[in-house]
């Protein structure tokens, strides 16, 4: 078994979606990023890729890539996953945390682990996520941003 952390931040900006989880989450700014900027989905694919020794996103889809250009971190995430059943690596669990200040993120949990358990393939009860804030302190707090921690327990394939 491996663990894995991952770790990304975005800046908020305007006229951008902004998505988390794979989900598009109504806000009046979105995160600024060479892809959609999913900084959920960001961390939990540098802790998959970390656990399993496999570097990080940026070695994987650089922002000087134009063909990663807006593209759905969902997609990203499938070719990781794709990367860890090459070196036969399972995902035993997931849990994570949004740091925003706005919106209030509870509402769309539920939604953002069905969107994990479908790309991932894992069962939803295996996936948490959690939001929080920084009660108006620091980066996210100001609003200038969101932040996403991720830790993730791999489990190694036995061949029989």
């Amino acid at each position: 078994m491996r663990i894995g952390h991952g770790y990304d931040v975005h800046r908020l900006v305007s006229k951008r979606k902004l998505i988390l989880g794979g989900i598009e989450i109504p806000h009046h700014c979105g995160l600024m990023g060479h892809s959609d900027a999913d900084v959920l989905t960001h961390a939990v694919m540098d802790a998959l890729l970390g656990a399993a020794a496999l570097g990080d996103i940026g070695q994987h889809f650089s922002d000087m890539d134009a063909q990663y250009a807006g593209v759905s971190s969902m997609v990203l995430l499938e070719r990781v996953m794709e990367l860890l059943r090459r070196d036969r690596w399972t995902v035993e669990n997931i849990d994570a945390t949004v740091i925003a200040q706005e919106p209030k993120l509870a509402a769309f949990i539920p939604e953002m682990r069905q969107s994990f358990s479908k790309h991932i393939g894992i069962p939803i009860s295996r996936i948490n996520i959690k939001a929080t804030t920084e009660e108006g302190l620091g980066f996210s707090g100001k609003e200038y941003g969101m932040a996403a921690h991720a830790v993730v327990l791999l489990e190694e394939l036995q061949i029989k």
